[in-house]
Order: C-alpha cells, then sequence, then structure tokens
C-alpha cells in the first residue's frame, strides 16, 4: 500500500474507534514484529440489518499457519467479553476456502448469503454467524 493508503486504513479505524468503540487492529508477528495483516471488529448493515461483522486479512506469505485463526479467536473473545455482543457475524466469499474454514473453526454456523457490491461489481458473500453461548 501506499503511505496515502496506509494513512486512509488508520483514519478509518480511528474513526470507528471514536464511532463504535472498536474497529481493525494491526496483527503482528510475535517473533518478528512484522505487519502480516488486520483483523477485528467492524459496524455494517446486511440485508438492512445492522450487525458487527468480524475480518481477518492476512499477507498471504503468512497463510497455513493457523495466524488467522488465532487473531479471529482474539477478536470474538473481545467481542463476547468485553464488549457483550450478543452476535457476530462473518461476510465471505464462497470461492475463499480458507476464510471459510476459519469461520467454522470458530465454531461459526453458516447463516444466509448477500450480495456486495464493490467497484460497481456484484460479489456474493456467505453469512456465518456465532452467537454467545456457542
Amino acid at each position: 500500500f501506499t503511505k496515502k493508503d496506509v494513512r486512509k486504513w488508520i483514519n478509518r479505524q480511528l474513526t470507528r474507534y471514536r464511532k463504535d468503540g472498536f474497529g481493525y487492529f494491526a496483527v503482528i508477528l510475535k517473533e518478528s514484529d512484522a505487519l502480516i495483516g488486520q483483523a477485528g471488529l467492524m459496524k455494517s448493515t446486511i440485508n438492512g440489518n445492522e450487525a458487527v461483522e468480524l475480518g481477518y486479512i492476512l499477507d498471504n506469505a503468512y497463510w497455513h499457519n493457523g495466524y488467522g485463526t488465532e487473531a479471529a479467536r482474539a477478536c470474538l473473545e473481545y467481542a463476547f467479553r468485553e464488549l457483550e455482543l450478543k452476535t457476530v457475524c462473518c461476510s465471505i466469499r464462497p470461492e475463499n476456502v480458507a476464510s471459510i474454514r476459519v469461520a467454522e473453526r470458530l465454531k461459526m454456523t453458516l447463516c444466509g448469503s448477500h450480495t456486495v457490491i464493490y467497484n460497481e461489481k456484484e460479489m456474493p458473500h456467505l453469512i456465518y454467524e456465532l452467537k454467545t453461548g456457542n
């Protein structure tokens, strides 16, 4: 990303923290302090309903090491224990098998679908959710 892109990302997160009390976090590799991705919570509207969505994106050089699951699990623990949320969802492209596996490892269940318009293109997504006590 360019410095401008990074500044925009940071400002978006700061706005989310101020407005909603949460947002995305940087995912840092403990061994080297390398920035390897982002994970966190974001308010969104899915099929006309307000939701809190779990998101995780890692540099693909770090895929298949359990980092996505670890980061997402920490975000869910924060959502349920600290924020006292009742439900957290995840919106995943059907072809993103790795993210679907992460959601399933976290005991999230498929509960529907929706379409996201991104750059004027319709992109189908599956909706996974986890409720308190699952």
